[in-house]
């Protein structure tokens, strides 16, 4: 089943169209790397179908939900992580628990319940009183993350999760995404790490607004006759080939792109 609906998905600006037509659908249980250069799009996407910016044109639907109809709606239904903003640096670690958690409406139980998952999952045993300003970026992106699924939505967007953290950092955190997937959770990330990207079952490349490639990542490969996920990356951005979709009749439950 379709975790997220995208059809003729569009936003303009003014005369500028920054999202062009996209269709791809992303399934429950999957992670579903976005990828793109700067300015290609992903941004923009990844806000209207987290019901922060209306869609000129198009549907898309998240967790059942029209985004363009019930927003807020949506809203309930996901966890949301980027790297600009998704902890409040001022705020100890279990201050920013409780806040996102009385977001959520969390309460009593469940709330300590899920305080107790997230300073275990992000290895802050004993830190739980230190600001998130004074934290090692490796544990700070694991409490971002732990905030985001506080609630444990069914589907979560990372936007660039692991800009500028170390290598070791990111491989944890990629761990921590597979482990989601495996208990069921859908998960669309974006990421300038197209290493990162091989973990993704599957791949969506976007540039100028409109889908150049969608499938496993050994499919991009191949429709781009590169030896590399940067290769094809390379060709898509630089014109060295005409973008094209890539024919996308993946089973997840039998091929992950790693």
């Amino acid at each position: 089943m379709s975790a997220i609906s995208v059809r003729g998905l569009t936003r303009r600006f003014g005369d500028f169209v920054a999202v062009d037509g996209l269709d791809f659908e992303v399934r429950e249980g999957e992670i579903f790397g976005f990828l793109g250069s700067n300015g290609a799009g992903k941004s923009t996407t990844i806000r209207m179908l987290c019901g922060l910016l209306q869609p000129t044109a198009g549907t898309a639907t998240v967790g059942g939900v029209d985004v363009g109809r019930d927003p807020e709606g949506v809203k309930r239904r996901i966890g949301y992580m980027s790297q600009r903003f998704s902890l409040y640096e001022r705020l100890t670690v279990d201050q920013n628990i409780r806040f996102f958690a009385g977001i959520y409406g969390l309460r009593g139980d469940r709330l300590e319940a899920r305080r107790r998952f997230v300073i275990e999952m992000a290895g802050l045993r004993s830190r739980e009183h230190v600001r998130a300003a004074d934290l090692a970026g490796g544990w700070r992106q694991r409490l971002g993350l732990g905030c985001a699924i506080l609630h444990e939505p069914p589907i979560v967007f990372l936007d660039e999760p692991t800009g500028g953290v170390d290598p070791v950092s990111r491989r944890d955190f990629w761990t921590l995404i597979d482990q989601l997937a495996a208990g069921g959770v859908t998960v669309l990330v974006t990421t300038h790490y197209l290493d990162e990207a091989e973990h993704c079952h599957r791949v969506a490349i976007i540039h100028a607004g409109r889908l150049a490639a969608l499938g496993t990542t050994g499919e991009v490969k191949g429709a781009f006759q590169a030896a590399t996920l940067v290769g094809g990356f390379v060709k898509v951005v630089t014109g060295e080939k005409d973008t094209k979709v890539t024919k996308d009749t993946t089973d997840t439950k039998d091929t992950k792109g790693r």
